[in-house]
């Protein structure tokens, strides 16, 4: 990512930074969630253990998390793991 598309001058980030960050938290928590819930496989694997929160895209800094946070899309499940806000 460069300064040009994180920031928009004044240490400000854009929405498409946002809105972009957005959309690859939510489709990281969704493949998690497969991966967690056991797909494929067998009656005795387990199933969903309801799996929340998640470690964020690295391709976006801590700042975007932050943001999203503090606009009520996401929230903080600690250790550096966030999760969807609730409606």
């Amino acid at each position: 990512m460069s300064d040009k598309e994180t920031s928009s001058g004044g240490g400000e980030i854009s929405p498409e930074v946002l809105k972009k960050a957005y959309k690859a938290f939510k489709k990281r928590l969704k493949l998690e969630k497969l991966a967690d819930s056991g797909l494929g496989g067998g009656a005795l694997s387990g199933g969903d253990r309801g799996l929340t929160a998640v470690r964020p895209p690295d391709q976006y800094p801590k700042e975007v998390w932050e943001e999203l946070v503090r606009q009520g899309k996401i929230r903080s499940a600690g250790y550096g793991m966030y999760e969807l806000a609730e409606h």
